[in-house]
């Protein structure tokens, strides 16, 4: 560290002693074109990507079926880590959310927000997993309902049970625990950033642990594949939001849903989120963010009104008290029958969340400093959990709905999972006009997931810099957007498939570095408070 850091850290940070460093950041780096990259993280990052993309389009078969396997053995052999690792996720988070620690505020004692409360929401809701409501939020319950690719517990499809298990399981999948993983994530890296002066990367997470050892292999492995996790994850996105997008422009106006179509939208999602990455968090994301949760809570509650009220309104009920009831019993993964729900379904999403972990959880770290522990984990697991039980609620019960009153396309079941919001929205009121606003909240979705995804893999390979070149940002989303494109060209789905298979294959490592992220920031935060609140 410099002099002036080091007194600064002094003087404003009771925990420099314990977490001292000599460590400076970006001290590894190395400016090419205009850019300041940290060696070896963004060289090597970069060799993997490349290389992985060149050994798909070369060998897509072969690759699609050696990253399948690959994930079909982490699956397989490591379902109990993955349901294990995100049960103790929700533990952690909801101790914390009542412990003493909960008063430690991120940034010190003095730190004021740097943003809103609706607008730190919006930005952290938009980036966990916006996208993904608007994706699954009919296709998931109906899909559960209708026995498409199993069912909870194997209960008889088509029946009130079913239908009340269908909710149930589609909230376990999209409520407290890949939020609790999210948290984790983010609560370490700010926590460490911001209270302990180190570098805003994922090693710095791991101080506590490992010492002056996090800025040599140890630590640059760690980075290494949380960038690989990261931008395989907002590719795959990417290029299957462009086939749903596309599914959705032909739905509506028949235009051609062809791979130019596909390949057009990719491009024109990527050319505004590089606008929005130029214009950084304040100009950019933070707009982008407050513009879809505008757009989604006025979509949601014209379905409210629009649709089945009185149902959708019990339903939000109903759908929270299943959720519950069913929590621990879908949380086991000891002497379960149905193998099909539970590998296909449930093991595949906690891999898939704590893939994405290292995206979502850095830029939720940084957007909240000036937050206390506690508001931090209401703002990043509870309240969204509510809200999602809302949406999920408010859309899949209307999906429900049409399949029993055998309604429109979803009463065959779900013919294709991009279409089923779609088909939802066609049988009520103004329905071409909330297919179309539906349409625009999937594209501004991945425009944001992009933009703040650039962000993150930005500062990683910078070295915990915040502040590096706008070129860098820029760079990334291009690379987001090549990679997509590049990948639905040559190999179409089958491609995409695989480079998904290879991001959730990562999970299976990195849910071991996220249950040893927890020990970090539990020693952290104790540390913290017995310096700053213990006896006072």
């Amino acid at each position: 560290m410099s002099d002036s850091d080091k007194e600064h850290n002094e003087t404003q940070n009771p925990l420099h002693e314990k977490y001292d460093t000599e460590h400076e950041i970006g001290e590894d780096n190395v400016e090419l074109l205009g850019m300041d990259l940290h060696n070896p993280v963004f060289f090597t990052s970069s060799f993997f990507v490349i290389f992985f993309v060149i050994l798909t389009l070369i060998f897509p078969k072969e690759s699609s079926d050696y990253y399948e396997a690959a994930k079909d053995w982490s699956i397989a052999n490591f379902d109990w880590l993955f349901m294990i690792s995100g049960n103790v996720f929700v533990l952690f988070c909801l101790f914390l959310l009542v412990s003493p620690y909960g008063k430690i505020r991120i940034g010190g004692k003095d730190a004021k927000p740097d943003f809103s409360i609706l607008s730190w929401f919006a930005m952290l809701f938009a980036a966990g997993m916006g996208i993904g409501l608007m994706f699954w939020s009919v296709a998931e319950p109906v899909g559960y309902f209708t026995d498409w690719a199993g069912t909870p517990f194997n209960v008889p499809p088509l029946t009130e049970e079913g239908r009340d298990l269908a909710m149930g399981a589609t909230m376990f999948h999209w409520g407290l625990h890949p939020w609790a993983i999210y948290a984790v994530v983010a609560l370490s890296l700010a926590f460490f950033a911001y209270n302990c002066n180190l570098p805003l990367t994922i090693r710095s997470s791991f101080y506590p642990l490992f010492g002056e050892r996090v800025w040599g292999v140890t630590g640059n492995i760690i980075d290494t594949v949380a960038v690989l996790a990261t931008i395989f994850g907002l590719a795959t996105s990417l290029g299957f939001g462009a086939q749903q997008a596309a599914s959705g422009l032909h739905f509506l106006f028949d235009v051609p849903n062809t791979i130019t179509t596909q390949l057009a939208i990719i491009f024109g999602v990527t050319m505004v989120a590089i606008f929005s990455v130029v214009r950084g968090l304040e100009g950019g994301v933070k707009i982008l963010s407050n513009i879809n949760m505008s757009l989604a809570g006025i979509l949601m509650i014209f379905v409210i009104i629009a649709g089945s009220t009185t149902l959708i309104l019990n339903g939000i009920g109903s759908t929270l008290v299943t959720y519950v009831e069913h929590i621990i019993p879908l949380s086991n993964w000891v002497g379960r029958e149905d193998t099909d729900f539970y590998s296909g379904w449930t093991i595949f999403y906690w891999a898939w969340w704590i893939s994405w972990s290292p995206f979502v959880g850095m830029f939720i770290a940084r957007v909240s400093k000036g937050r206390t522990v506690r508001q931090f984990i209401g703002a990043v697991l509870v309240i969204p959990t509510l809200l999602t039980v809302v949406w999920m609620s408010t859309f899949g019960t209307m999906g429900l709905e049409q399949v029993q009153n055998g309604i429109g396309e979803l009463a065959n079941g779900i013919t294709d999972k991009s279409l089923a919001l779609f088909q939802m929205l066609e049988n009520l009121p103004l329905g071409f006009v909330t297919s179309f606003i539906a349409i625009v909240l999937v594209l501004v979705f991945f425009i944001t997931s992009s933009d703040s995804g650039s962000l993150v893999i930005d500062s990683i390979t910078a070295g915990g810099k915040i502040d590096a070149p706008v070129t860098q940002r820029v760079f990334w989303a291009v690379m987001e957007g090549v990679i997509a494109a590049v990948l639905l060209y040559g190999g179409g789905e089958q491609a995409l498939g695989a480079l998904q298979a290879a991001a959730i294959t990562v999970g299976l490592p990195f849910s071991l570095v996220l249950l040893l992220m927890c020990v970090s920031l539990f020693l952290g935060l104790r540390a913290a408070y017995n310096l700053n609140y213990k006896n006072k």
